[in-house]
């Protein structure tokens, strides 16, 4: 979906831990983190949506 369907959160897994961790605009990452959906990454419209699939916000 991305930028095109509205949805510009970025659902990325970490590949040494697998870890589900999501990046909001603005953040520090934002703009180098690539989602491969073929991977299971995904885009959300919402942080809530985030969360309630078990992805938490990145730190930075």
């Amino acid at each position: 979906m991305g930028l095109l369907g509205g949805c510009n959160i970025k659902g990325n897994i970490r590949v040494n831990s697998g870890e589900k961790v999501y990046h909001v605009p603005g953040q520090e990452y934002y703009a180098e983190t690539r989602i491969s959906p073929l991977k299971g990454e995904r885009w959300f419209c919402s942080e809530a949506e985030a969360q309630a699939a078990g992805w938490r916000k990145a730190r930075r």
